[in-house]
């Protein structure tokens, strides 16, 4: 196997255990709270790594401007508006399924943002991972929805077209910066945005236990600076519509993770859905989309 296609796998398992790492740390910190201590220390590993190897950093406003409003939204509205909506009481399962339309959001928007155009195939494959997504978090979906809370609700979708517009404005504005120096300014700007609505909302509670601290030492060196940096890699070299469709295999590893260490069901359901979403992903992947 290529390295080539060892990184969209890479990403998506170090990227799932996120859920995992989150679920770890949550009866010890306040969400909030705890993004920024991961944002603070993401940006000071991404600036040490640049300056170690002699990366260059933005010199002029407007890249940096650029960065800085690609780590708001990647980092500091898809990541809060997501623990902020769970831990508001939004179902785990509600969030995972609005998030889970990030694929086809990120297609639909890329065709007049970025002028993919991608063809039937990868249609298909953006349309059977969706449905697959959907079967595996059905078993999860217990839920009233006339008794959602809106406004959890309208974070999560904030939330999820946050980091699909992050996403493409990555893809619009990065390609001549450093990934490293790119990074710490993205953790940056998360940091500024994100710290005062902890400071205003949260009592800054992060007790100093083992659990936590290994939540935020795994979301600094492996989320952070391993799936961020394969994820803007990644976004670099290929159609961002391609790249999204890879969440779709993120609920999958989750359900997987969650019965292989938590003991949780795995039903058949979920299983035809993994295979299911492991299809889309291959089909949406298949070719890369022509950019005019």
């Amino acid at each position: 196997m290529t390295l080539e296609r060892l990184v969209p796998l890479a990403f998506v398992g170090i990227w799932s255990t996120g859920f995992i790492a989150a679920r770890l740390v949550a009866p010890w910190s306040d969400p909030l709270t705890f993004l920024c201590y991961r944002f603070l220390l993401s940006a000071l590993v991404f600036a040490m790594i640049a300056r170690a190897v002699g990366a260059s950093w933005p010199r002029g406003r407007a890249e940096w401007t650029r960065a800085l409003l690609v780590g708001i939204l990647l980092q500091s509205f898809y990541l809060g508006g997501v623990f902020w909506a769970v831990d508001r009481g939004l179902p785990a399962g509600v969030a995972a399924l609005v998030v889970g339309l990030q694929p086809l959001a990120t297609t639909l928007l890329a065709i007049s943002m970025l002028n993919e155009r991608p063809d039937v195939r990868q249609w298909l494959g953006v349309l059977i991972g969706l449905v697959g997504t959907v079967l595996v978090l059905l078993p999860g979906m217990n839920t009233d929805f006339g008794k959602v809370d809106p406004m959890p609700l309208a974070a999560v979708l904030i939330a999820m077209l946050s980091i699909t517009l992050g996403t493409i404005w990555q893809k619009r504005a990065g390609p001549g910066l450093d990934l490293r120096t790119n990074a710490a300014i993205q953790f940056i700007g998360a940091l500024v945005v994100t710290l005062p609505v902890a400071m205003a909302t949260e009592s800054m509670r992060f007790d100093l236990v083992w659990q936590a601290w290994m939540g935020l030492l795994w979301s600094v060196f492996g989320l952070s600076v391993g799936a961020i940096s394969l994820l803007l890699v990644m976004i670099r070299r290929g159609s961002v519509s391609s790249v999204a469709s890879l969440f779709y295999l993120v609920p999958p590893v989750v359900a997987l993770l969650s019965w292989l260490l938590f003991d949780e069901t795995l039903t058949l359901l979920q299983a035809g859905g993994m295979l299911l979403a492991a299809c889309g992903v291959g089909l949406a992947g298949r070719r890369k989309s022509s950019a005019r």
